[in-house]
C-alpha cells in the first residue's frame, strides 16, 4: 500500500477520528472495480502529500462491523472519500476521479483545513468545481 493506510474496524478510532492531521479515509471494498481503478491513484498521489494529509483506506465489506459503521456514517457506495478532521467528517465525495481531480479536491481540503473545526458539523457538498 505505500502511504496509505488500510484500516481495521479495531484502529478505526485511534487513526481516523483520533488522528491529529488531515486524514483522507478511502471507503472501498475488493469487488469495486471503481476503487481498483483508485488504488494506483491514491497510492502516487499520497506520496506527493507526505506529511500534509493522512490518507487511510476502510474495507467496508471486511466484517459485519465494517459494514455496520459504514451504514452509520452513511456511505452509500464505493469508492467514497471522506475527509476527518479531529474526529468529524467534514467533506465527502463519492465515485472514481482522475489524479488531476484528486489533486484539485485535496488541494481545496488543504486551503480550507485551517477551519475545518468550525466547518466539521456537516458534509459540505460543492464539490462540482472538482469534475469539470
Amino acid at each position: 500500500m505505500g502511504s496509505v493506510l488500510d484500516v481495521a474496524i479495531t484502529d478505526f478510532e485511534k487513526q481516523i477520528l483520533k488522528s491529529d492531521k488531515l486524514t483522507l479515509t478511502e471507503f472501498w471494498h475488493d469487488k469495486c472495480p471503481w476503487c481498483i481503478r483508485l488504488e494506483p491513484i491514491l497510492n502516487e498521489v499520497a506520496e506527493k502529500y507526505k506529511g500534509r494529509i493522512k490518507f487511510t483506506r476502510f474495507n467496508i465489506l471486511a466484517t459485519p462491523y465494517n459494514r455496520e459503521l459504514a451504514s452509520r456514517l452513511g456511505i452509500m457506495s464505493t469508492p467514497t472519500i471522506v475527509f476527518f478532521c479531529e474526529g468529524k467528517a467534514i467533506q465527502a465525495i463519492a465515485g472514481f476521479m482522475t489524479k488531476v481531480q484528486l489533486e484539485k479536491l485535496l488541494d481545496y481540503t488543504l486551503e480550507r483545513y485551517k477551519q475545518c473545526v468550525e466547518q466539521s458539523t456537516e458534509f459540505k457538498q460543492d464539490f462540482e468545481k472538482f469534475y469539470a
